[in-house]
């Protein structure tokens, strides 16, 4: 019998690709987009650290399919993030992956075409070229690891976002910079993704895991762990957890298991139960938490993008509509602006309290 018909039985082909360090030298970091990606980690670090009193806010597409589009979206948001930088730091939302198991597009790393050509190969160069580009133009980034590959050959971001208790996850995101969550999808156990093993501790902990190294060598991977975690809250199960009284109730677990109290609030998912038109309401609501007098709530995840709500991908690509999600629904623009400038003059006096208390 052939090693074939023993091994890689269901495998038509295994294509080498670039490795990190190659992809790296190709597109390579300038000095202005690296300074951008390490002033941002330190501001958010800042921010959890309560040394910085403004918002965190990850805004952006619920995912990237257009770089052209994403290069317009950067432009405007780097503008609205000076206007409302008294109370709110913006970061851009810049996610490449899908969790699609079975049907879906999985994203413009693993189908740059939307075509199912999936050359994962030029969708890497393209992301990493955007987040670049991006950087330059003076944006901290958020995106996201679902693959253990990608991040090491395009991790140029300030903040790295994934649920945190996923089997690999946990060992991927200790490897990321600050900002990496806990996602709690439950109401009533928001520190259950948190607790990996099960005993408290403040930070996700050390692990020693398999990997790729930049040279694409299969690695055992040593890591420090990562003291920035926090918890996302998002809802689940078709109920929202954005509210006082479920902010108050991850307040107490957190506080119980020895954790720092830093709570995102997730505007979109089931805390808008996937309507965009709800997500202004949801941070409309968390705005008035604050005013009310929390100090958990340390940052905002909305859903946004050019154009309004959704779209599915055409047969004929030259049809779809410019600047407009081909996932989860977002807001458009000019709500995006009318949000952010009203949470800017409502929260800039109140959060300034939270370092002088």
């Amino acid at each position: 019998m052939s090693e074939q018909q023993v091994n890689n039985l269901n495998v038509l082909a295994q294509d080498v690709l670039i490795t990190p360090e190659a992809l790296k030298q190709a597109v390579p970091l300038t000095e202005k987009a690296e300074r951008c990606v390490i002033e941002g980690r330190q501001t958010i670090q800042n921010i959890l650290d309560g040394k910085d009193p403004r918002l965190l806010v990850v805004v952006g597409p619920c995912s990237i399919h257009d770089v052209e589009a994403a290069k317009d979206y950067a432009k405007r948001l780097r503008e609205l993030a000076d206007k409302v930088s008294e109370s709110l730091y913006i970061v851009m939302r810049v996610y490449f992956e899908k969790p699609r198991t079975t049907v879906g597009w999985k994203g413009l790393i693993n189908d740059p075409h939307l075509n199912d050509s999936f050359e994962i190969e030029e969708g890497l160069h393209i992301a990493r070229r955007l987040l670049v580009d991006l950087a330059e133009i003076g944006l901290p980034l958020a995106t996201e690891a679902l693959d253990p590959i990608s991040p090491s050959t395009c991790r140029i971001a300030s903040a790295g976002l994934r649920l945190a208790r996923a089997p690999r996850n946990p060992r991927l995101t200790v490897k990321w910079p600050p900002g990496c969550p806990a996602r709690s999808a439950s109401r009533t156990a928001p520190t259950a993704a948190w607790m990996w093993p099960s005993t408290p501790f403040n930070r996700l902990p050390a692990h020693i895991t398999s990997g790729i190294n930049h040279a694409g060598q299969v690695s055992i991977i040593r890591t420090r762990g990562n003291a920035y975690g926090h918890v996302v809250l998002r809802g689940g199960n078709g109920k929202p957890n954005y509210d006082s009284v479920s902010v108050a109730l991850a307040e107490q677990e957190l506080k119980k298991a020895g954790l720092s109290p830093n709570i995102m609030i997730d505007c979109s998912h089931a805390n808008s139960n996937k309507d965009a038109a709800l997500q202004p309401l949801v941070l409309e609501n968390v705005t008035n938490q604050i005013l009310d007098g929390n100090t958990s709530i340390i940052g905002l995840m909305v859903e946004s993008n050019i154009g309004w709500g959704n779209q599915k991908v055409p047969a004929d690509l030259s049809q779809l509509k410019y600047g407009v999600s081909i996932t989860d629904a977002c807001i458009d623009w000019d709500t995006t602006v009318e949000a952010f400038t009203q949470m800017n003059e409502k929260l800039a006096a109140v959060l300034a309290k939270r370092i002088a208390a």
